[in-house]
């Protein structure tokens, strides 16, 4: 019995210094070396400081910048210890107030004839996500470019110009970052 009970603790032992040590710390090595922007957080500086990550989405509601996907965390938008959808299903009542409460508050502001694209008006599964599409930020080009005093034609060039394409050109969809377009935006306008 007593060889038994050595063997299994020599093998609980050897796994847990594998499994709990020598695993984690040569997957974050490898990450280290392979794509250091990616494993610490994609972080986006502006003048040496930290303002965001490229992963997580932000609240911005000046009408001189573009407005992100809404946020379905509770209290305090795209929180991310507080990541979760809303739950709310498509005949859900509560949904159909916050949409018609969003286009309210984009149709507000000068913007072009059609519908409201779907992703200014409703959230994401997480809650945070940093995107728009392409549709959604053209979308806002009107608003963006008369509070900035700057032509609609200027400003589409730069939504059209943070265009990122599907990944591996394969999956996905085309998005467009918000915090990375407005601190183009803020940069192009010297904010």
């Amino acid at each position: 019995m007593r060889e038994h009970l050595k063997a299994a603790l020599r093998l609980y032992l050897g796994l847990m210094v594998l499994t709990g040590l020598a695993y984690p710390l040569s997957v974050t090595g490898a990450a280290q070396i392979l794509f250091p922007h990616r494993a610490n957080g994609s972080l986006v500086e502006r003048d040496r400081t930290v303002v965001g990550s490229e992963l997580l989405g932000q609240p911005f509601d000046a009408p001189g910048h573009f407005w992100s996907r809404p946020s379905a965390t509770p209290a305090y938008p795209y929180n991310g210890a507080a990541s979760q959808g809303s739950n709310l299903g498509p005949l859900s009542s509560e949904l159909r107030a916050h949409v018609e409460a969003r286009a309210a508050a984009l149709r507000a502001f000068p913007v072009p004839e059609g519908p409201v694209p779907v992703d200014l008006v409703t959230s994401s599964a997480s809650g945070l996500d940093p995107h728009i599409s392409p549709a959604a930020a053209l979308y806002q080009v009107p608003r963006v470019a008369a509070a900035r005093g700057l032509s609609e034609d200027e400003v589409r060039r730069l939504v059209e110009s943070h265009v990122e394409g599907r990944t591996l050109r394969l999956l996905g969809q085309p998005v467009v970052n918000v915090l990375k377009l407005n601190l183009a935006l803020d940069a192009r306008t010297g904010e």
